[in-house]
């Protein structure tokens, strides 16, 4: 028998056992979610510090050693649209457990890598069930919490898992990596995939449907090319330059396929991605944000480890230790600012103020030198990065699925990852560009010397950190202008519980 949220019902009152333990089961149910994202959110940044490892491990070069990490971020961009609308269509307790079974599979693989094609192969099936596992999550947790209050204090964590999920991979990454071998960062997620598993398959009940599944075929293909298009430039942009042909063709061609994705969507009868859901001020100005923030984010995470491992001399585990101070802040604002300022506030002054405050703390980073204090110079800084973005980030996942139907909360869940993943791409590429540029002006001008050359390291980190800081003051200001005064609206519910 299934039970729990009827569709489009309103809200059962707060009393009787049954409605109590449905109360409790959702709450689980959150814990399932929450399991899920962590492992798809901390793999991005979990392998990033096993790299070295694995290299000498397998004897592949440098150049080839960016394709564990790109060959995830292709998959994982390109087919995340496409992955969340298969959750509306088959049903999102289906897709979340092949997700998950997929994903678990690909890591095993990825472990037991005997060879850099294997692992390449092995990340980028990482990539491609994580395209499934991310909106099903997001959009099980938009159907299943769907009054104000609960709703609220539901995506404030869910948000903070999602925010945190890359500096928890930097310390388990960095733990697993000098205590193990690197292959555990790869295993580790069979010990997620399952307890997300087993709840899963208890608490969530299974989809029903009397409509044959439609699937739109032409914008589907369309818009993979041009988000693989797009994702693939900015990574090759990173190595070889703006101005590289190869360069230049993906990121034009993949901008004109999605143009011709917009135009297609307003022809065909079942479109992957009804235009109503990006055209809304409140889920559109949430995309954005979460856009601008995988901008900005990258820089906290790539340029303050290589800052704190190459200049400060810390381990890969002190590194994660460092960024913990951000956790617990991001995790603070996450779970108590939507639930205590939105309501008062709304989403327009907490979104717009988390950036500026995200603007404050990479402001303060600019003052890092060769011998600053971590005291002084980086926990001030992380803890305002911590408390803004938090806030921000929990917001605009309640925003961007606010008042969707529920048979379009899979793909408006995955904009949300899709956003964010181009976000990051681009963020990679325009950053490691400044930061490159910033190094080789400075070294320009100078003697090199081992001082010399060290302090180019810190102009390079710098520059980036005041580039991140306008792009945080731009997103503010952004979502203060388009961003609406009230409260997002709850998202219709269906049934999602098991008994």
């Amino acid at each position: 028998m299934t039970t729990a949220i009827d569709r489009g019902a309103p809200a059962p009152e707060r009393t009787g056992s049954g409605r109590r333990g449905s109360h409790a089961l959702r709450w689980w149910v959150l814990a399932v979610l929450g399991v899920a994202q962590l492992m798809v959110v901390l793999d991005a940044t979990v392998v990033n510090i096993a790299l070295p490892a694995a290299q000498q491990d397998l004897g592949f070069s440098d150049g080839d050693r960016s394709w564990v990490v790109t060959g995830y971020a292709l998959a994982f961009g390109s087919l995340l649209l496409l992955g969340g609308r298969l959750s509306d269509l088959f049903g999102r307790r289906t897709t979340f457990i092949i997700g998950l079974v997929g994903f678990a599979v690909a890591s095993a693989v990825g472990g037991a890598a005997t060879s850099f094609e294997m692992l390449v192969a092995a990340r980028v099936g990482q990539g491609v069930f994580g395209a499934l596992l991310a909106p099903a999550a997001l959009s099980l947790l938009t159907v299943t919490f769907t009054e104000p209050s609960e709703r609220a204090k539901a995506f404030g964590i869910f948000g903070a898992v999602a925010g945190t999920g890359g500096a928890i991979g930097l310390l388990l990454g960095g733990a697993l990596t000098e205590w193990a071998s690197w292959r555990w960062v790869m295993f580790v997620n069979l010990a997620f995939a399952a307890v997300a598993l087993v709840g899963a398959v208890l608490l969530l009940a299974k989809h029903t449907s009397t409509e044959r599944p439609k699937l739109d075929i032409p914008g589907t293909v369309v818009v993979t090319a041009g988000l693989f298009g797009i994702v693939y430039g900015f990574s090759h942009a990173e190595s070889d330059g703006w101005t590289n042909g190869v360069t230049l063709a993906f990121l034009l061609g993949g901008a004109a396929l999605i143009a011709v994705f917009a135009w297609l969507e307003t022809r065909v009868a079942h479109p992957l991605l009804p235009l109503r859901i990006v055209l809304d001020r409140m889920r559109g100005t949430s995309y954005l944000t979460v856009f601008i923030m995988g901008i900005g984010m990258f820089a906290i995470f790539l340029f303050l480890t290589y800052y704190m491992q190459l200049t400060l001399g810390y381990s890969p585990i002190m590194t994660g230790v460092a960024f913990l101070p951000m956790v617990a802040a991001m995790v603070a604002s996450s779970t108590t600012g939507p639930s205590l300022l939105l309501p008062k506030l709304g989403p327009k002054v907490v979104v717009s103020g988390g950036f500026l405050i995200a603007a404050a703390g990479m402001a303060w980073l600019t003052r890092i030198g060769l011998d600053t204090g971590y005291v002084t110079h980086i926990l001030p800084a992380l803890i305002l990065l911590g408390f803004g973005l938090g806030g921000s980030m929990s917001t605009a996942f309640q925003g961007a699925t606010s008042g969707v139907q529920h048979e379009d909360a899979g793909v408006a869940s995955a904009m949300i990852n899709t956003s964010q993943q181009v976000g990051g791409s681009i963020g990679t590429a325009l950053l490691s560009t400044i930061a490159a540029s910033a190094a080789t002006d400075y070294l320009s001008a100078r003697t090199p010397d081992p001082l010399t050359i060290a302090q180019s390291a810190i102009e390079s980190y710098t520059t980036s950190f005041w580039w991140a800081t306008a792009i945080f003051v731009v997103g503010g200001i952004l979502t203060a202008v388009l961003m609406p005064s009230t409260a997002p609206v709850p998202a219709e519910g269906e049934p999602v519980l098991a008994h």
